[in-house]
């Protein structure tokens, strides 16, 4: 088997823990695609995976949800993508094979889409994982055409997605930031921005007396973002739920995005969007794998509104 470079856990903890390594990439087999990653995406789940060791797979870890690149080589039966094509994939890292940021990774078909016309394979790269989460989580909350979303966190990467995916679905929009940012939110397709901080939820409830029919919560606001939710709305977290109950019927829908890997028909729809502009993607910077403790810094830093991306 061919050796690749790939970025991995020695173990759990800081940054020091972070190394590079060359690993065996097995060839692909039924159902499976072999791609050659040009550029894989650096997401909050790196760290946490680095800090609070979720894997329990034997170390080490090699990290990363979204990689783009070329296919490389296909196993028997696969029929939508050929050697040869650009294309980008989601990968869940906790599994014997590890995550995206490697040189060469092996994923199931179902997994892996042709990139966006018009962007680059970078671009592409910070669309899948965030992409399907934002998909998801819309189509669990059950929510319909001229129904109400709130979207905290409303100027960050996750929350774009979300919104541009809530306005395909003909929902109505009310998102949060900060006064600056009002008019990035606003091009993200948000109908109504309004300030974050302590007063998002009276803002909503000012827009929308009797609460919004769901909210996302990007923002991690938690419980305090009940109050802008009408009675038996949908709320929907990104980090799990830890069970503290309800009131007013509202109902409680994390997102678990391993549920969505092998979703192309959601893949296809994101694609859609970046086509049309609805979806622009942003690279914040090119890091070179060596420089992945460099990448995540910037990424926790806060503040970007893109993703820092790892260039193979």
């Amino acid at each position: 088997m061919p050796t690749m470079k790939t970025v991995q856990y020695k173990s759990r903890g800081g940054y020091e823990v972070i190394e590079i390594a060359d690993r065996e990439v097995r060839a692909p087999g039924p159902g499976e695609v072999r791609i050659s990653v040009k550029a894989a995406a650096v997401n909050p789940t790196d760290v946490l995976m680095r800090e609070l060791a979720y894997n329990t797979l034997p170390l080490p870890w090699i990290p990363g949800m979204d990689a783009a690149g070329v296919v490389e080589s296909v196993g028997a039966g696969v029929t939508r993508v050929r050697v040869g094509d650009q294309v980008m994939a989601v990968v869940m890292p906790v599994r014997p094979d590890g995550g995206a940021q490697s040189a060469q990774i092996v994923v199931p078909e179902a997994s892996v889409l042709a990139i966006p016309e018009g962007v680059s394979v970078a671009e592409a790269s910070t669309l899948p994982m965030n992409g399907l989460t934002a998909t998801l989580g819309l189509e669990s909350s059950g929510l319909t055409k001229g129904q109400t979303l709130a979207v905290s966190g409303g100027a960050g990467l996750l929350a774009h997605y979300t919104i541009a995916v809530a306005k395909h679905l003909g929902l109505t929009v009310i998102a949060d930031a900060k006064p600056s940012e009002f008019e990035l939110v606003r091009s993200y397709g948000a109908d109504f921005v309004v300030e974050r901080g302590p007063g998002f939820c009276a803002a909503i409830r000012q827009q929308f007396p009797s609460g919004v029919d769901g909210l996302y919560d990007t923002a991690l606001l938690l419980a305090t973002s009940f109050p802008a939710i009408r009675d038996g709305g949908v709320y929907i977290p990104v980090r799990g739920w830890d069970d503290t109950p309800t009131e007013r019927g509202i109902r409680i829908l994390p997102v678990m995005v391993s549920q969505a890997i092998e979703r192309t028909d959601m893949l296809k729809v994101l694609r859609g969007l970046v086509e049309s502009g609805k979806i622009k993607l942003r690279v914040t910077r090119e890091y070179a794998p060596e420089e992945v403790a460099e990448a995540q810094r910037a990424l926790m830093a806060g503040g970007l509104r893109g993703r820092p991306v790892i260039v193979f």
